[in-house]
């Protein structure tokens, strides 16, 4: 599993973003926080798209996948529209259905990786509601900060704070939600309580339900399985240590939880062979952390946080039972514990500013079963690892930025003794391997409209546990672990161009275009074999490449957005195309907007191309058609100078023509017409 670090890409202020709104900017100026400097989205050269706290609102998502549409070739794969099993694909990498494709993409929930491996249940257990923030950085350039392996990107979602709520002079808030979806006849109850106890300690008390019916495709036909109840809940508390609120220590902690009946055993292709279990999924992440941003001190910016991990997964009542070993009533579960520093120094001259940042980080994961008989497709074990990493932002003249940095890995897997069960007695033995992830970046600003950038990153990603020690058909053969596996390797190349400007059309406008065009090259590709062995091996290599388009137009009344995203794969091994790369896509947003009264009109188009470039051998099953949607939305956001001051609401109907249709990689049909209603109210004294 890769490793994460939280320097790049993090959540700024409610209030710088407030003030970013007021400027006109537009939905590719989403602040964001480099090594040093707070920037917009279109002034890194790195493709990344921010959603902020009402964009999430406007989309009132349900699951991940409602998220991430939009995003230019970014998707959440299998159990797109269920509680469970998501998997998410980032430039055609990510499919969910092995148990180390998570591996791929790094996921974080405030810095913290979402360890999580089972054989086709997804890697991601969370809801939309506890998040304010939501960051998709595109591309293996996030392994420097994020962790090596990144070789499609990260996605980092950050949870609500107290003080979102909380206005000045205010001691407490409370915010009530409630939400009603008629497409699977679901509904939100919300419940979010902020306290300011002193001028130097937040507290921050969340936690919802959501219950939802099994969904109807566009024909009107049920979706087996996809039923849920999720209670979740955060409790965070933020205590400053100075007048000057720069040293800051946080504690957090948060829950999300499943508890079904019958559910479809694999929540990527629930329906057929597999059958339905019963399934209780926890997932409870703790965190305690300290900053010191020390203002006066340019040689200090310091983060240190220390985090826990526990996702649960208790399986009961398997229809398969004794047909096969999977059937068995089991606990798996996957524990993680990191320890995260970093540090930012900062220097300037009269012709340039440096930021540079350092850090290490300690992760240890620990893999379990929990079944009578141990299962050789989930081998038990430990993966330690120990990652150093150095980022250097350096800006010249407000015109050149370049960002070179380098990041080295340490890991060490080591099997548990239930392997030897399987081998007759032999444990195997430990895997240790080192991995470096150097890159650069540059960004030339020609002048204040214009702007080239291009990046060059190289990433390596370890094998998991799963890929060294499965074991499945040792008998009657001799162990056949994957000792031998190599390292997967990423050379990944960037060029774009940022267009940027005011006052176009009229005055006080404002319209952004950002085109990134991007090769990736990935050598020694871990594959899985079926029903052979050694069970995973390296066949060779791939190219993936591709271009991303974002586009953003906003007035005062008006606003549009536009976004496409084209990727091709190839296996250069057996020259066929990749079966895990989405077909092209087109999205399309407009609105109008009536300030006086808190009001926005808009509408959301998404328009998908066939895909047809399938390796031939599976074409049929991979193929996929054409189709588009429509969904069309209002919200009221009434300001506060108004008597309906804490009020919110929203209305939103998806797939209006309730078009028949499934995306790509994904096992269920996508939902028919949906009708979504959210009003909210919030106290404050």
């Amino acid at each position: 599993m890769a490793l994460c670090a939280t320097t790049s890409m993090t959540s700024i202020s409610a209030a710088n973003a407030q003030d970013a709104g007021e400027r006109g900017a537009t939905l590719l100026q989403r602040l964001i926080i480099g090594a040093g400097q707070a920037k917009v989205a279109t002034d890194t050269p790195q493709a990344v798209t921010a959603l902020e706290q009402e964009d999430l609102d406007d989309k009132q998502a349900t699951t991940a996948s409602d998220i991430l549409k939009g995003v230019p070739n970014a998707t959440v794969v299998g159990g797109a529209n269920r509680a469970l099993g998501q998997s998410f694909n980032i430039r055609g990498i990510g499919k969910g259905e092995a148990a180390a494709d998570e591996g791929r993409i790094i996921v974080n929930v405030d810095g913290v990786p979402q360890f999580y491996e089972q054989y086709r249940m997804g890697g991601f257990f969370n809801d939309p509601e506890l998040f304010k923030r939501v960051e998709i950085l595109r591309g293996p350039a996030s392994s420097t900060l994020y962790g090596s392996g990144a070789l499609g990107g990260v996605v980092n979602f950050t949870t609500k704070d107290a003080s979102d709520f909380l206005e000045d002079g205010e001691s407490g808030s409370l915010k009530l939600k409630a939400n009603y979806d008629s497409n699977p006849n679901g509904y939100l109850l919300s419940g979010i309580l902020a306290l300011r106890m002193s001028e130097n300690a937040e507290f921050l008390l969340a936690g919802n339900y959501r219950a939802a019916q099994e969904f109807e495709d566009g024909n009107g036909d049920k979706i087996e399985g996809s039923e849920f109840a999720t209670p979740n809940g955060i409790a965070k508390g933020t205590f400053y240590l100075d007048e000057a609120q720069e040293q800051i220590v946080r504690l957090s902690y948060s829950q999300f939880t499943s508890d079904q009946e019958d559910q479809g055993y694999s929540q990527l292709q629930p329906t057929g062979f597999f059958g339905n279990v019963d399934r209780v999924v926890n997932n409870r992440q703790a965190q305690i952390s300290y900053e010191n941003a020390a203002s006066d001190n340019p040689w200090l910016d310091l983060k240190v946080s220390l985090s826990y991990n526990n996702i649960t997964n208790k399986q009961t009542n398997a229809d398969l039972g004794a047909f096969s070993p999977i059937g068995q009533d089991s606990l798996y579960g996957y524990e993680s514990y990191q320890l995260l520093a970093e540090n930012t120094f900062e220097w300037a001259g009269d012709s340039f500013e440096n930021y540079l940042t350092i850090g290490g980080q300690l992760i240890r994961q620990n893999r379990t079963t929990g079944t009578q008989n141990p299962l050789g497709h989930h081998p038990e074990g430990t993966d330690t690892q120990v990652g150093f990493f150095a980022q250097n932002e350096f800006i010249w003249n407000d015109r050149l930025t370049l960002i070179p940095g380098i990041r080295v890995d340490f890991q060490k897997l080591t099997a548990d003794d239930s392997l030897a069960n399987l081998t007759g007695g032999v444990v195997p033995e430990d895997k240790s391997d080192v991995a470096v992830s150097p890159k650069i970046a540059a960004l030339y600003e020609f002048n204040d409209n214009f702007s080239v950038f291009g990046s060059y990153a190289h990433t390596q990603r370890f094998p998991s546990l799963d890929e060294i020690y499965s074991n499945d058909y040792a008998s009657p053969a001799p162990p056949n672990y994957s000792l031998g596996l190599s390292k997967e390797t990423s050379n990944n190349f960037e060029l774009g161009f940022i267009v940027s400007t005011t006052d176009l059309a009229i005055e006080g406008d404002s319209f952004d275009l950002k085109t990134t065009a991007f090769y990736n090259k990935i050598d020694d590709l871990i594959v899985r074999q079926r029903n052979q062995y050694p069970q995973y091996v390296n066949i060779g290599e791939a190219e993936i490449y591709g271009v991303e388009v974002e586009a953003a137009y906003d007035t005062e009344s008006f606003f549009t957005n536009v976004g496409f995203g084209l990727t091709v794969g190839e296996d250069l091994t057996t020259n066929t195309a990749l079966t895990t790369v989405a077909p092209p896509e087109i999205t399309v947003g407009a609105g109008v907007k009536m300030p006086d009264y808190g009001l926005t009109f808009g509408w959301d188009g998404r328009f998908v191309f066939e895909q047809t470039r399938v390796d031939v051998a599976a074409a049929d099953q991979l193929r996929s058609d054409g189709f588009n949607t429509q969904d069309l939305y209002v919200s009221w956001r009434p300001g506060d100078d108004t008597q309906f001051k804490g009020w919110e609401g929203a209305f939103r109907v998806e797939n209006v023509f309730n078009t028949q249709y499934r995306d790509f990689l994904a096992n269920d049909n996508g939902k028919g017409r949906t009708f979504k209603l959210t009003l909210a109210k919030e106290f404050g004294w």
